[in-house]
């Protein structure tokens, strides 16, 4: 059976490619984004050598014959552009990261679900504040072209086209400029080397401080009841404390760039002014430089955006890096169930079962499975069935011992497409009866027979049907169960691996329940492993204690 006929490779971590769509909705954005800037420094330009002009006329004769009309024109025009662009810049900009955040967001979900901590949890995350923070990291990625790149790339292009136009009318006020926006670069660049530390600090403070709390309130009544509760709870909000107080120091650092970046504007303007009034120009010889030099403080009043973009990089970088934590190296996988190959045999060659952390948890395991002859693991809680079975499901990593698959030993993304895991605390979601069985396209005579062959089918019709919404809190546990074992009956994959499937049924619905979904897997030509407290009444099953 080949590597490729199983398996194929999920997107990665890495920013998905963009689409000639997208490009030209970001150049539509940008172009908008251009034109907004230049109308906002033109717009204080023209206002200044419109005030400029007026002084310089009501002094002389010039004023009978001044025209009022064509400057207020031409700044009513730009007032009017430069709102115009900016909603422009918005809509494009923002449909260009929305869809940028479709497939961004398709990719990294994909990484997710085939990451090592994903595989960890068994396909569910062990932790709903690791959730929170992928969630919270997506976002910062996301918008990090929009926060951060979008506008700099913007204000970058305009100071470019001020700065040339300064250095051909006032050659010594563009290299006196340049070193002030030089000054002003290096000073963000090097204060946000420390922002990232504080940055990394306080996502660990607030991680830590969600665990802590998180796990204090799942456990309130027996804590309360222990005499524990205040102490545990003071103990998890104690890192909330100290992410305060690097919040604060990461605020500090965002102000002073925020200083730097306005000052910017008003030492260009004066530089500028400064320097063509030292080379001689005089009266209306001061116009033009009077346009530059408050053209200079217009883009040092968008220079403000520097801070925020400053801290959007930030982020984004150490969302950037959470992510890849996810998989190690950003090269994550994910197991596609196609309908894989039939097999005739699963061979186990001294399997140890071992945790994620390395312990040991039980003595090697070796076993062959067939169609004819399933594998009950046998054992008490806590003896390593369940992680025996990740492993086997490759779900968790084999660090020793091999799992064979018609006599090849396969990989674990291998294993992962051609076995079916059901563990026995699956998650039901809040959603229809059809949703829950996880088999689209499969037709509703099929999905009835799978209900039926687990005893289910007439709390269904009772609640309405295929499409009835479920949640949770509205199936007993028992009944979760066989919702679990309907779902092995209806998955393609070759192998299928069953922790505890008659956890929370009766003596006797367990009785015949479990033969049955072994029975049937079984005639489909499907190996079946299965871990239990007992053992079961399956015919031609072989059991294999598994302990030290």
């Amino acid at each position: 059976m080949p590597e490729d006929a199983l398996t194929r490779r999920a997107p990665t971590l890495q920013p998905p490619a963009r689409s000639p769509l997208l490009r030209g909705r970001w150049s539509v954005a940008f172009a908008f984004a251009l034109l907004a800037l230049a109308a906002a420094v033109l717009l204080t330009g023209v206002s200044v050598w419109f005030l400029g002009a007026v002084a310089l006329a009501g002094v002389g004769p010039a004023a009978l014959t001044f025209n009022f009309h064509m400057p207020a024109a031409i700044v009513r025009l730009l007032a009017i552009t430069r709102t115009g662009a900016r909603y422009g810049e918005r809509m494009a900009g923002h449909q260009a990261a929305i869809g940028e955040q479709v497939a961004r967001r398709t990719a990294l979900f994909a990484a997710m679900a085939g990451s090592a901590q994903s595989r960890e949890a068994g396909w569910q995350l062990a932790h709903d504040e690791r959730l929170g923070d992928f969630m919270d990291a997506v976002e910062d990625v996301d918008m990090a072209r929009l926060r951060v790149n979008f506008p700099v790339a913007t204000l970058g292009a305009g100071a470019a086209l001020l700065w040339g136009a300064t250095v051909w009318l006032i050659p010594s006020a563009g290299l006196a400029n340049a070193v002030l926006v030089a000054v002003c670069v290096a000073t963000g660049l090097a204060l946000m080397r420390p922002m990232a530390t504080l940055e990394r600090r306080q996502r660990a403070f607030g991680r830590a401080a969600a665990a802590g709390y998180g796990a204090a309130l799942a456990a309130t009544v027996p804590l309360t009841a222990e005499g524990e509760r205040a102490g545990r709870t003071a103990a998890a909000l104690a890192p909330l404390i100290e992410r305060e107080h690097v919040l604060a120091s990461l605020k500090r650092r965002l102000a002073a760039i925020e200083s730097v970046a306005s000052l910017l504007g008003p030492a260009a303007a004066v530089t500028t002014l400064a320097l063509a009034y030292a080379t001689g120009a005089r009266d209306q010889a001061l116009l033009v430089p009077a346009f530059l030099a408050f053209a200079w403080l217009a883009m040092g009043e968008s220079a403000a955006v520097l801070a925020q973009s400053a801290l959007g990089r930030v982020k984004a970088n150490a969302a950037a890096a959470e992510l890849r934590a996810w998989d190690g190296d950003g090269s994550a996988t994910m197991s596609i169930f196609a309908p894989p190959p039939s097999l005739s045999m699963l061979k186990i060659s001294r399997l140890v079962p071992t945790t994620a952390d390395g312990r040991r948890l039980a003595a090697p395991i070796s076993a062959t499975v067939t169609t004819t002859q399933p594998l009950v693991l046998v054992g008490p809680s806590g003896s390593g069935k369940t992680t025996a079975l990740k492993q086997i499901a490759g779900w968790l990593p084999t660090p020793s011992g091999t799992v064979a698959i018609d006599g090849v030993p396969r990989g674990d993304e291998t294993r992962r497409a051609a076995t079916h895991l059901a563990l026995h605390d699956s998650a039901v979601l809040t959603d229809t009866v059809r949703e829950n069985l996880f088999a689209p396209g499969t037709d509703d005579p099929s999905l009835w027979d799978a209900l039926s062959a687990v005893e289910l089918d007439g709390r269904v019709r009772e609640a309405g049907g295929l499409d009835a919404w479920i949640d949770p809190h509205r199936l007993s546990l028992g009944e979760a169960q066989r919702l679990n074992l309907a779902r092995a009956l209806l998955s393609t994959a070759p192998v299928v691996c069953l922790d505890e499937p008659g956890e929370h049924l009766g003596e006797g619905q367990a009785a015949r329940i479990v033969p049955r979904v072994v029975a049937r897997l079984a005639d489909e030509g499907r190996c079946v492993v299965m871990a239990s407290h007992h053992g079961y009444s399956v015919a031609g099953a072989r059991e294999v204690t598994v302990g030290r």
